[in-house]
């Protein structure tokens, strides 16, 4: 994309390493600022060069853009300008320990007017939606994790997705009337999946999945259309529960006046101690068994209650 459009820079706070940004410095270095240890002003320098026509991407871990959260609201998002914010760590960072934690960034972007925020559920969609992001002409957030891809193949040719849209992924057992939909965000999709086969299975009900992508603009009319097919809304995210991208859902289902039961899946109220990312997430039931698990448990609560 660099090649192609000479506005785009990249910005990076002393992250060219953690980042990525090595080969981007190498090829393009009269656009790639690096701003060392100084998140607020990586922020501000990409409000300024916004103004100015360019189009500046900040890479940046989650945890360090809480630290610019003030430039975020005050200097990009106010006026609504064009930068897009590559958001690297999100949820579990496993051996970085608890201070790189990206366990707050939906929480803190979604209530941001103007804010766009996005999440792949794989390497591939993370990279249509960074060209998503950089299309858009507005602030723009695409939140990834850290650690490797699924492994899925890479489309090369570039495709620019709709703005809050969600894609449905998986339906099974559809000849049931009452059933379940899981709404999963970004790197929770995958297990969501696995997790949704077993539930079918075992239960024997209608089960749908839906890549959310979007937890801002949120997609509405996908959950409406859900609705009557569905006894139990489920959210997975890697990010706290509090606030997060399933409260987000709650919002919506309260405002639209929809009465159904809904069981929010996230990370704990509490700093999590050091560990390997997969035991972090066997931890907090985020994997495919521990989201199976405590979806089933809260479908056998409820049917025992009908």
């Amino acid at each position: 994309m660099a090649e192609q459009d000479e506005r785009l820079i990249g910005i990076t706070p002393a992250m060219k390493e953690g980042s990525d940004l090595i080969a981007f410095s190498e090829r393009f270095p009269k656009r790639y600022f690096d701003v060392a240890i100084a998140e607020q002003h990586a922020v501000t320098l990409a409000a300024g060069m916004a103004c100015e026509g360019l189009k500046p991407v900040v890479a940046i871990y989650s945890t360090f853009l809480q630290r610019g959260y003030d430039q975020l609201i005050h200097d990009v998002a106010l006026q609504n300008l064009d930068v897009t914010f590559g958001i690297d760590r999100a949820g579990l960072v496993g051996e970085d320990g608890p201070t790189h934690a990206g366990a707050y960034d939906y929480a803190y972007m979604r209530t941001v007017p103007n804010m766009v925020i996005m999440a792949p559920k794989d390497e591939n969609e993370c990279r249509q939606m960074l060209h998503t992001a950089y299309l858009y002409p507005g602030p723009t957030a695409v939140r990834y994790p850290r650690g490797n891809g699924l492994g899925v193949e890479i489309q090369q040719q570039l495709t620019e997705l709709e703005i809050g849209q969600a894609e449905l992924l998986l339906e099974l057992n559809t000849e049931h009337d009452e059933g379940m939909s899981i709404l999963a965000f970004g790197s929770r999709v995958q297990p969501a999946l696995e997790a949704a086969k077993q539930l079918a299975q075992q239960l024997d009900i209608a089960v749908r999945v839906v890549n959310m992508r979007f937890v801002k603009p949120l997609d509405e009319q996908i959950i409406r259309d859900l609705v009557d097919k569905t006894s139990l809304f489920v959210t997975v995210e890697e990010h706290a529960v509090m606030a997060g991208a399933g409260s987000a859902v709650n919002e919506f289902l309260a405002h639209a006046q929809i009465i159904k039961p809904i069981l929010n899946l996230g990370l704990p109220d509490e700093f999590l101690a050091q560990a390997t990312h997969t035991e972090m997430l066997q931890d907090c039931g985020l994997d495919a068994d521990g989201i199976k698990n405590s979806i089933q448990q809260t479908w056998l609560k409820l049917v025992q209650h009908v």
